[in-house]
């Protein structure tokens, strides 16, 4: 939420118990545009894990944009490194996924109905790259002081 919040984009957490999104998004200033932008955030913990995240098939019409959050807090599956988790503790990375990027990297073939990232040219999606597209489609200006 923060991040977005950065970028001047209103970031509302959803309700509780609401299926298929955890972030409402809107302009900063309601009288603009009153569209509103639902996403849904999912988060990896290790530095090595598979690039992969679930997500299932009945929530793809839920939300605009999902926010992937690779945490890299160290190394967990690595049995060399195991003791040692902290090492490979990184900069968290976030990518910002349309819905139409999901539904056309779903893989339905194993029960998890997972997206899998690793392998695919993604960087377009990376950090404040990503947070610019809900910016966009909000037509929210980048921030800038007054004088």
């Amino acid at each position: 939420m923060g991040h977005l919040m950065r970028r001047n984009i209103l970031t509302y957490k959803a309700p509780p118990n609401n299926e298929g999104y955890d972030l409402i998004c809107i302009h900063p200033d309601p009288r603009r545009n009153g569209r509103q932008i639902r996403v849904q955030v999912k988060s990896r913990l290790a530095t090595d894990s598979d690039r992969g995240f679930p997500v299932k098939a009945q929530t793809l019409d839920a939300f605009d944009y999902l926010i992937v959050v690779f945490l890299n807090v160290g190394y967990f599956f690595q049995k060399a490194r195991r003791s040692l988790s902290r090492d490979g503790a990184t900069e968290p990375e976030f990518y910002t996924f349309p819905v139409s990027f999901i539904r056309s990297h779903h893989d339905t073939r194993s029960s998890w109905e997972k997206v899998r990232t690793r392998g695919l040219e993604i960087e377009l999606y990376k950090n404040e790259a990503g947070f610019e597209q809900i910016a966009r489609e909000l037509q929210i200006p980048y921030p800038e002081k007054i004088r």
